[in-house]
């Protein structure tokens, strides 16, 4: 768990946006029935109104391997037959938090590895109302990357273990599917190479990949995505109607 009171004075300034979210946050679980004594999952199967909520699906890989354009066409093809779907994707970069978040990224700002750590987790909080209020109308969530990279990039980094990443995502809603695009650096690379953004070399990539093969459940789909847009598109289509018909009835759980 974090303790505040453990984190040097000029690193707890710097998480400020996250402490300063929890509460509100905190508050808005209970709301839902997701946090609370004894509760290991989020009683939203159903609202007020009867509408069966949405279905909660993440698109995890390391970089270079085709999640946002998978994402995106995955959106459109559940909206074209009639299963109204949004795209969403972290960092959300439009916030404050992104914004700093962004200048991390971009190499023009520099940060204590815990302190862009628990930004991420931020951000991810940040939108948990939204979130919420997507899934209770009835409409499924496609998101791009979520806390299985906040945990995966960060542990990658000496001194940074999964299980301290783990904890500041804690009580999020776990996805229904994780479909987890896995490419080795290697073929990555062959792509084209990596872009220039802080965590785009090779060898950081390799330990990322090592996280996300720690972190997979049951709730995860290892797929191949050495393969072109179209036939990967396939695979990912069977994946994401067979959760959407098959979880209507469940409720949401928490990660970790």
């Amino acid at each position: 768990m974090l303790r505040t009171g453990v984190l040097p004075p000029t690193l707890f300034n710097l998480c400020r946006p996250l402490l300063l979210l929890l509460p509100t946050h905190i508050r808005s679980c209970q709301k839902l029935g997701m946090v609370g004594a004894g509760r290991k999952s989020a009683n939203c199967s159903e609202n007020m109104e009867g509408v069966k909520r949405g279905t909660l699906m993440v698109m995890e890989g390391c970089d270079r391997t085709g999640k946002t354009t998978q994402a995106k066409q995955l959106v459109e093809f559940l909206n074209s037959a009639g299963k109204p779907t949004v795209f969403m994707r972290f960092p959300e970069r439009s916030t404050h938090i992104g914004g700093i978040i962004d200048k991390y990224l971009s190499n023009t700002q520099e940060l204590d590895d815990r302190a862009i750590h628990l930004l991420f987790s931020a951000n991810r909080w940040e939108l948990l109302p939204e979130i919420q209020k997507v899934l209770k109308s009835g409409t499924n969530i496609i998101i791009d990357r979520y806390a299985y990279s906040g945990v995966a990039f960060s542990a990658a980094k000496p001194g940074m273990s999964l299980e301290w990443c783990k904890g500041s995502d804690a009580g999020l809603p776990r996805p229904d599917l994780v479909l987890f695009l896995d490419l080795t650096p290697e073929q990555a690379l062959s792509r084209g190479g990596y872009g220039t953004e802080r965590y785009e070399i090779q060898k950081f990539q390799e330990r990322v990949r090592e996280n996300y093969h720690s972190l997979k459940d049951n709730s995860w789909k290892m797929i191949d995505a050495d393969r072109t847009i179209e036939k990967l598109q396939e695979v990912l289509r069977t994946e994401v109607l067979n959760a959407v018909n098959s979880v209507k009835q469940k409720e949401l759980p928490l990660l970790w």
